[in-house]
């Protein structure tokens, strides 16, 4: 039930019908759980209120279909808007961002072109860029620039997606050259032939991505709501002695706060992943394909 649930919540994510009826009439039915609003304003107002609880924060302005070079021109200029706007706020957050969104399906000399333009206005402003994953056919080119980019801007990290069989092959070429990335599950729907099916395989393979990649010189950002992730991590981090700049734990907005306000407490660096914007219908799916649960505040929402 939970794997049919998974799939059809993952194929509605992707129906433009869909997001642009959802764009049209708002946050509504338990999404405003998920997104900090649909303009910078509200974001960096959640922004400030996640800093007081001890907690950084990473921005990302959503969007999910990119058709033409003006599109993706748009996105880009959110994405600066963002950047100025932390910055201003004068708050601790970093920057989020999808490469399709800058028109990576497009050409991806313009995507490279408008990347460069972000990173080199973040690296103004010391304000760290994280490069989401997406799914499996976005893989090598992702990772192929992430490279480029990595040698030449000190705070870009990448995404990589433990599900994957390729994963643990990538995360020790990016060790050695001392690449910082975020370690996630990954939540796109992968065939067998890519992606472990089993969930107790993705597991083992997260566990052995943090072995590699937390006692090497670049930033581990560890992105799991799953306890025994997390207590894993610790575990490595204790026997090599990690200095808190080496390392942070992850987790989305809206998703087991308590686990976020406790990992702070302890004394751990924590960044929550906040996204806002009025194209929230994609990402809302794929949070409720992750964690069927997260139906019932929808449920609750619609009736409320």
């Amino acid at each position: 039930m939970e794997a049919a649930m998974r799939s059809f919540f993952l194929h509605l994510a992707q129906n433009r019908t869909l997001s642009n009826m959802a764009k049209r009439y708002g946050l509504r039915y338990g999404a405003q759980r998920f997104v900090a609003g649909e303009t910078i304003e509200s974001a960096i107002d959640t922004v400030r209120k996640l800093n007081r609880s001890g907690m950084g924060v990473t921005l990302d302005h959503l969007g999910e279909f990119v058709e033409d070079e003006r599109d993706a021109r748009a996105s880009t200029d959110f994405c600066l808007h963002t950047l100025e706007a932390i910055h201003a706020a004068s708050v601790n957050s970093s920057l989020s961002l999808k490469m399709t969104q800058l028109g990576l399906d497009i050409r991806k000399d313009l995507c490279r072109d408008h990347m460069i333009e972000i990173l080199d206005y973040a690296s103004a402003r010391d304000i760290w860029v994280n490069i989401d994953m997406e799914d499996f056919g976005h893989c090598q080119v992702t990772l192929d620039l992430f490279r480029d980019f990595a040698a030449s801007y000190d705070k870009v990290q990448t995404v990589i997606q433990a599900y994957l069989y390729r994963s643990e092959k990538d995360v020790e070429e990016l060790a050695q050259m001392g690449a910082s990335i975020r370690i996630v599950k990954g939540a796109y729907k992968e065939p067998a032939t890519v992606a472990y099916p089993e969930k107790s395989d993705v597991d083992a393979n997260y566990k052995r991505l943090l072995d590699i990649h937390l006692p090497s010189p670049g930033l581990t950002s560890i992105a799991t709501h799953d306890e025994h992730m997390i207590d894993h991590a610790k575990r490595v981090i204790a026997e090599h002695g990690l200095s808190p700049d080496k390392y942070e734990f992850q987790m989305l907005y809206g998703i087991r706060s308590d686990l976020q306000e406790q990992l702070a407490r302890e004394g751990y660096p924590v960044r929550i992943y906040v996204p806002y914007g009025d194209d929230w219908y994609g990402y809302f799916m794929r949070r409720l394909a992750e964690r069927p649960a997260n139906v019932g505040f929808v449920v609750r929402g619609m009736f409320h």
